[in-house]
Order: structure tokens, then C-alpha cells, then sequence
């Protein structure tokens, strides 16, 4: 039992050895804080430190730059096209309106050739309606000049036949041949 006894106290003992640093401990504070610590603190800083340079100096930077300089060419070579395209798309304008100006030009002349040449088509129509007017005039002059040569004939014997008639309904006998030119001393004037 005694040694069971010397168990105890030493267990008693102990225990009471680690409350007392968990009580240092515990009064110590934030292990960072410690002073005693801090060389050892800033010698891992400083290594660490330097591995995160070399990490990023030698792998990460690199890749960012490239990324960089690949979006940077992207963007200069989009730039490029966009310029080039601008270039062309004003040239197309150009050559649209130009386009334009000679569809105008040639409307405005085919108008001007199919006026002249309705002119021509309605001068000609007029010339041959002038001739076609004269002929039929001419006609007609020529119809009247006969139909006027016959009336004064027909006159002439109904006058000749009537003055005839006339002499004998008066109890006289009546000469043809003095009839005959004394209607056509009338008719003269």
C-alpha cells in the first residue's frame, strides 16, 4: 500500500506540476507577443518572406506578364482590324455614293434621251398630222373647187333654162344664144 500511497503523491504532484504551467501558460498571453519568441518569429518571416518572392518573382509575375502581354496583343490586333474595317467601310461608302451619283447621272440621262426621243416620235407624228391635214385639205379645197365649178354650171343652165321660161311665160320667144350670154354677162359681175 505504500507504494501505492508513493503513486499517489507523486501523481498529486505531477498534477499539481502541470496546472502550474497551464496556469504560466495561460498568464503568458498571445504566444506572438512572447519576447523570447520574436527571433525565431522574424527569422521565419524573413524565409518566408523571401520563398513568396522567389515564388512569385520566378513563377507567378512571369505568367501574369504574359497573360498581360498575350491580352495586350489581343487588344492591339483587334485595334488593327477595327481600323481596317473602319477603312473598308468607309471605302464601301464612298464607292455606294459614287454608285449612287452615277445611277443618278444615268436616270437623269435616260430621262433626257426618252424626252428627246418622245420629241422626235411626237415632231414626226405632228408632221406627218400636218401632211395628212394638207392632204385632205388640199382634198377638200379640190372637192369644194369642183363642187363649186359644177354649182356655177348647174346655175348656169337653171338659170339658162329658167330665163327661157321666163321670156316665154311672157309671151316673147327667147334667143339661147342671147340668153346664154347675157347670164354669163351677169355671172362676170
Amino acid at each position: 500500500m505504500a507504494s501505492n500511497t508513493h503513486e499517489a503523491t507523486s501523481q498529486a504532484a505531477d498534477a499539481a506540476g502541470h496546472g502550474a504551467a497551464a496556469e504560466h501558460a495561460s498568464n503568458a498571453g498571445m504566444p506572438q507577443l512572447d519576447f523570447s519568441t520574436w527571433g525565431n518569429q522574424i527569422f521565419w518571416l524573413l524565409v518566408t518572406l523571401v520563398v513568396i518572392y522567389f515564388v512569385l518573382s520566378r513563377v507567378a509575375l512571369p505568367r501574369i506578364a504574359a497573360v498581360l502581354a498575350e491580352r495586350q496583343g489581343t487588344i492591339t490586333k483587334d485595334i488593327a482590324a477595327a481600323e481596317e474595317l473602319k477603312a473598308k467601310a468607309a471605302d464601301a461608302e464612298a464607292a455606294y455614293n459614287q454608285a449612287l451619283a452615277d445611277a443618278r447621272a444615268e436616270a437623269a440621262r435616260i430621262v433626257e434621251a426618252t424626252k428627246a426621243e418622245i420629241k422626235a416620235d411626237v415632231d414626226a407624228a405632228m408632221a406627218k398630222a400636218d401632211e395628212e391635214i394638207s392632204a385632205k385639205a388640199a382634198e377638200g379645197e379640190k372637192a369644194i373647187a369642183e363642187i363649186r365649178a359644177n354649182a356655177l354650171d348647174s346655175v348656169e343652165k337653171v338659170a339658162t333654162a329658167t330665163a327661157g321660161e321666163i321670156v316665154s311665160a311672157l309671151g316673147g320667144k327667147a334667143d339661147a344664144k342671147a340668153v346664154k350670154a347675157a347670164i354669163a354677162d351677169r355671172m362676170k359681175g
